[in-house]
């Protein structure tokens, strides 16, 4: 379960990566997402998206970081495509599984 803090910076993140990408969806994940979070936990955020250019996978990248300093959270992304999901090796990471079972959208 998300504190109300978490959420509001999940969905501000959210808010700023879809300005720019095309957000097919977004989950936090992991001790965040489950309640179990430390002072020290990063947000774990699943993002997909129809295409990723090398230059997109940057953008997000310092909008995780620009959100994370402006709200005091550290935000690690995990970005992939829908056809890495269907036919690449990240279909079938478990990883996936975790996202999954755990992930909440904001």
């Amino acid at each position: 379960m998300l504190t109300s803090k978490d959420a509001e910076v999940a969905r501000e993140f959210r808010r700023r990566v879809a300005a720019e990408v095309p957000v097919l969806d977004l989950r936090v994940f992991g001790s965040r997402a489950r309640g179990d979070a430390t002072a020290d936990s990063d947000l774990d955020v699943f993002i997909e998206v129809k295409t990723i250019t090398p230059d997109m996978r940057q953008r997000i990248s310092e909008i995780a970081w620009e959100v994370g300093f402006e709200m005091d959270r550290i935000i690690t992304t995990i970005v992939v495509t829908r056809d890495e999901l269907q036919h690449g090796a990240m279909g079938a990471n478990p990883l996936l599984l975790e996202v999954e079972r755990d992930g909440v959208r904001p």
